[in-house]
């Protein structure tokens, strides 16, 4: 059986890593990821390798498509410093919500 490699090109590269940090927003897991994934950037391909490992657990929240986009995706470094930094802005814009409602209420 031939491995079927995926090209994930800048658009859709941007909205992957856009829904994988929303979905760590939601879950309320940004301090763990962000440490999780700065801890595996020298071994981004190992990391990856790992993804393929633990794909039963990752396809319950993605697509199968979508799956071998990510794990594409993150073999390369530089996408796993994109995902860093999207989930902390998306933290931040969610504390920022917060912040605001709180400040209304007084």
């Amino acid at each position: 059986m031939d491995e079927v490699k995926f090209e994930v090109t800048e658009e859709r590269k941007k909205v992957l890593i856009n829904q994988i940090a929303q979905k760590v927003i939601d879950y309320r897991l940004s301090p763990v990821a962000i440490v999780f994934l700065e801890s595996s950037k020298p071994l981004s391909f190992l990391g990856n390798q790992f993804l393929i490992f633990m794909q039963p657990f990752y396809r319950a929240l993605f697509s199968r498509r979508e799956y071998e986009e990510i794990a594409a995706m993150l073999e390369d470094r530089n996408n796993i410093e994109m995902l860093i930094c999207e989930i902390e802005r998306l933290e931040e814009e969610r504390d920022e919500v917060k912040r605001s409602e709180k400040n209304s209420r007084h």
